[in-house]
């Protein structure tokens, strides 16, 4: 039996690293080619390592997913830019500062989705976020507050975002690839839940509408919080109009305003 317990007679990669790093200094072990290459990050960032990282990416977190036996989760998207109620004054815009309340129906319906969470001992129901700021952060929030866990996956941007302090630490996740962070949004979803926003909301919301649209996935609840948003930024109507969707699209998605209709429609089809 090895290290790691796995029923193998052969000696396993850990040991190996260890050993190497003990290895005679000389020209030969100190040249990059001798580095091993699972441990070799200059060779696992090679243009044509590509393939090969987006692999990882999807497996490191499917495979922490599952060894804490999380089966379903309830996502939240929603702008980053949104300020908690208590910070609305120090908002950059007034559409902004108008926009606040909608921080606290996330951090609101995130405590009630982990109450019920926490009767199936959090492996139903976990409330997942992209792990920043904004409605993130309120959804992450609410779990907490509610005594659950949260999953946060944020993603490396050119300006420095660190995870929002409320994402359960251990289920704290950070992505080069956007796709392979956008597959793990939805692999698990049992519902999808989307607050106003910008390009990030836009393109995640829109995104996975197509895919169930073209039933490349199951129909979860997909609800949008705050009607009057939602119909000035996009004209459904038009769409409908012109032929580019389907009447019959319109129905993929539900608007609410408060985290207790939220509730209601997840309630319609638990």
């Amino acid at each position: 039996m090895t290290s790691d317990s796995r029923p193998h007679p052969f000696r396993d990669s850990v040991q190996d690293v260890e050993t190497a790093h003990r290895l005679p200094d000389t020209p030969q072990t100190r040249s990059p080619s001798y580095r091993l290459a699972f441990a070799d990050t200059d060779f696992l960032t090679r243009e044509e390592l590509r393939p090969v990282r987006l692999q990882l990416e999807l497996l490191k977190p499917q495979m922490v997913l599952d060894e804490r036996g999380i089966r379903s989760t309830v996502v939240l998207f929603g702008g980053a830019r949104i300020p908690a109620p208590e910070r609305a004054s120090g908002a950059r815009t007034p559409g902004l500062a108008a926009l606040a309340p909608y921080y606290e129906e996330a951090r609101r319906f995130a405590h009630a989705v982990t109450e019920r969470s926490l009767q199936t001992y959090g492996r139903e129901w976990v409330i997942c976020t992209g792990g920043g700021p904004g409605v993130m952060e309120a959804g992450n929030r609410g779990a907490e507050e509610a005594g659950g866990q949260s999953i946060g996956l944020n993603i490396v941007l050119p300006h420095e975002q660190a995870p929002n302090p409320y994402v359960t630490p251990d289920l704290s996740f950070n992505f080069h690839y956007f796709a392979i962070r956008k597959m793990h949004f939805l692999m698990r979803a049992a519902a999808v839940c989307v607050f106003p926003g910008g390009f990030g909301t836009l393109d995640e919301m829109f995104e996975a509408l197509t895919l169930i649209q073209t039933k490349r996935m199951k129909p979860v609840p997909f609800i949008l919080f705050g009607r009057a948003f939602w119909e000035k930024v996009i004209n459904w109507q038009a769409l409908v109009e012109a032929g580019t969707i389907s009447p019959q699209d319109l129905d993929l998605f539900t608007m609410v305003e408060t985290a207790e209709e939220a509730l209601a429609v997840m309630g319609e089809v638990a």
